[in-house]
Formats: C-alpha cells, structure tokens, sequence
C-alpha cells in the first residue's frame, strides 16, 4: 500500500500530540512507547523511524505543549486585566483537573527536572511567561508570580481532599491578585 508524501508527516505529528497528552496526564516515566504507539494504530517498531530515542519525543512534545500554551497565554495576555485572568486561569478547576491539557511545567517539566534532563524548551517557556507577567504587571516579580502558580496547582493535584485542592488554588489566586491590586495602587 503506498502512502501519500505527507503521511509521515502527518503521522509523526500525531506521535507528537499523544505523546503530549499522554506525559502531561500520566507522566513520562509512566508512559511507555508500545501502549503509546498502539493508541494510534501503529506499530512499536514503527516509533524509530520518526524518532531517535525516547528522549527526542520528550522534547518534541514538551515544544508541542509549550505551544498549546503560548496560543492560550496569548489570548489571556490580550485582556483587558492580563495578568488577573492568566492567574485565574491557571489555577482553574480545568487546570487542576485537566494536566494533559495544561501548562507543561507542573507536569513534564517538573518530572524532566527530578531526573536530570534539564530542556531549553522549560527554559523558553518559563521565559515567556515570565515576560508577560512582568509586562502586565510592570514590575520584576515575574518569576516569583510563575513559581507561585506552578507550586500552588502541583500542591492542589497532590493532595487528596478535593476540597482542599480548591481552598489552596483559592488563597493563592486571591492573594496574588491582592499583591497585584495593591502593587497598582502604589505606583498611582
């Protein structure tokens, strides 16, 4: 049966966006190449002549996630209150329970950094939200606003009490949104 030229393509790019899913929602480590490959019809064998190595996927689908968030920062960063509605996006009940779907750094970023593999792609994407935060915000803080959210949202998955999870996304949203507020007030 012959392809046409794009089905490699195509077919690799589809490799990618699982793979993106399936590490942000059940881990890297957690996710093995056979079940990931046989998701999509393919054969186990078939993964080398799209990639090198596990590892190469990785940091394609971690750049494909990173992606997916620039596309939605965009947006938020667009609003009229950027940097309110970027915090209380990401710490949403969406966020919270949809990490195959959401900011890579809790999740792949966070494993990737537990073992060792450190990626310029983390390091992009902390980068631009940092420059948005600190855009909107008009302040150097930017890096303590990320490692606030990142932190909040990994404690909110961790913890079994769901209502907890809510309460510890809540307090944070709040009292960075009260830091913000205030911080405007200041500068007037």
């Amino acid at each position: 049966m012959r392809y046409s030229s794009d089905h490699k393509a195509q077919t690799h790019q589809r490799i990618i966006k699982e793979a993106s899913v399936r590490f942000r929602r059940d881990g890297i480590g957690a996710t093995g190449l056979q079940p990931l490959m046989k998701a999509l019809n393919l054969t186990h064998g078939g993964f080398y002549a799209h990639f090198k190595s596990k590892d190469e996927l990785v940091e394609k689908a971690l750049e494909a996630a990173a992606a997916e968030l620039d596309a939605h920062c965009e947006m938020l960063f667009s609003q009229e209150r950027p940097l309110e509605a970027f915090i209380d996006s990401y710490l949403s009940e969406w966020h919270l329970t949809s990490p195959d779907q959401g900011c890579p750094l809790p999740t792949m970023s966070s494993e990737m950094g537990l073992r060792g593999q450190h990626s310029a792609t983390t390091d992009t994407v902390l980068a631009a939200r940092v420059k948005q935060i600190e855009t909107a915000q008009e302040d150097a803080q930017g890096l303590v606003v990320m490692s606030t959210l990142v932190g909040a949202l990994v404690l909110a998955r961790s913890v079994e009490d769901p209502a907890l999870a809510m309460r510890i996304m809540e307090v944070v949203r709040e009292s960075l949104k009260t830091q913000i507020s205030d911080d405007e007030k200041a500068d007037q």
